[in-house]
């Protein structure tokens, strides 16, 4: 089962996403082909344990035009004839990702955390109703696939792998789009989905002068504060930190809770952290539908023995 992968780069350097796709594509099985789609295609390194083949397809220089990554796309599937054509579930991809999938009549799906085969199918994991439901899609053999996945879902790729190297030819791309100037977003003194260790507090502290105990504590103990929605819409603090669908998906290596009750939106991006610690006064709280460990407790009395600790 034949997989082409999409690699996201920005600015000259290719995003995480592009080595957890790649995760992905080897849990499928059969060979793996990142396209690589830049106006110096070369200059980025996909190499990755899994990898067999790198297809470079040159561009006119530009930082991301919808129509011209659609173009390429459909060029390197006409040509290639994959069966799985995977992309990150991005801003960037989701420009053009859907187009690509309805002119080719490709199968699709968006937001997708696991993939796997049964047989000749292809098997989709993907939420619905703001994560309320999950739910499995089909799709037969006989016609491809088009998927977005999940940033995080997956581990990425581990650095390796000798991968043969190609040349796809594209026409030139008669793209309305102009690029203008690429806007950086308002630089954070923190990116919470590069730690390894968050402390995120909810509604649960009550009030703002709250915050600062839970700063204290998470400079004590190595973590990087996080918070939930509630607290960003409070005002209390910028939505940097924030966790959930609407914030910033995490996969620390430790999640420590408080104060969280486990709204369905902010499990979304949190639950695939490798350790869950939960700390609420509600032993029906649905963040104990997710946590490793909970206690069910006054996160006042747990953080001041905590801090006691280090």
């Amino acid at each position: 089962m034949s997989v082409l992968i999409v690699a996201e780069h920005l600015q000259g350097r290719v995003r995480d996403v592009t080595y957890e796709l790649v995760t992905a594509a080897r849990e499928l099985g059969g060979p793996v082909t990142v396209a690589v789609i830049a106006d110096d295609p070369p200059a980025l390194d996909v190499s990755r344990e899994g990898v067999d083949e790198v297809v470079h397809v040159q561009v006119a220089p530009a930082e991301f035009e919808n129509d011209v990554y659609q173009a390429a796309l459909e060029s390197v599937v006409a040509e290639r004839q994959p069966e799985i054509v995977l992309l990150g579930f991005t801003v960037n991809s989701m420009g053009y990702g859907g187009a690509v999938a309805a002119k080719l009549g490709l199968g699709f799906a968006s937001d997708v955390f696991g993939v796997a085969r049964e047989g000749e199918s292809v098997i989709a994991t993907r939420a619905f109703y703001g994560s309320k439901v999950h739910a499995e899609l089909e799709f037969p053999s006989g016609k491809p696939v088009l998927l977005l996945l999940r940033p995080t879902a997956w581990q990425p790729a581990p650095p390796g792998g000798s991968p043969a190297v190609s040349e796809h030819a594209l026409e030139p791309v008669a793209s309305r789009a102009r690029h203008r100037a690429l806007r950086e977003a308002e630089k954070s003194d923190v990116d919470i989905t590069t730690a390894e260790f968050l402390l995120s507090i909810g509604r649960g502290i009550g009030e703002q002068e709250n915050i600062a105990m839970f700063e204290e504590l998470a400079a004590k103990i190595g973590a990087t504060l996080a918070v939930s929605r509630p607290i960003v819409d409070a005002g209390w603090m910028t939505n940097a930190r924030q966790v959930g669908q609407s914030g910033k998906t995490v996969k620390p290596k430790v999640y420590l809770a408080f104060g969280i009750s486990g709204a369905v939106q902010h499990l979304a991006g949190m639950k695939t952290s490798e350790t869950i610690i939960a700390v609420n006064t509600d032993p029906e709280a649905a963040i104990f539908d997710v946590a490793h460990y909970g206690a069910v407790a006054d996160l006042f009395d747990v953080a001041e023995e905590l801090a006691k600790l280090v």
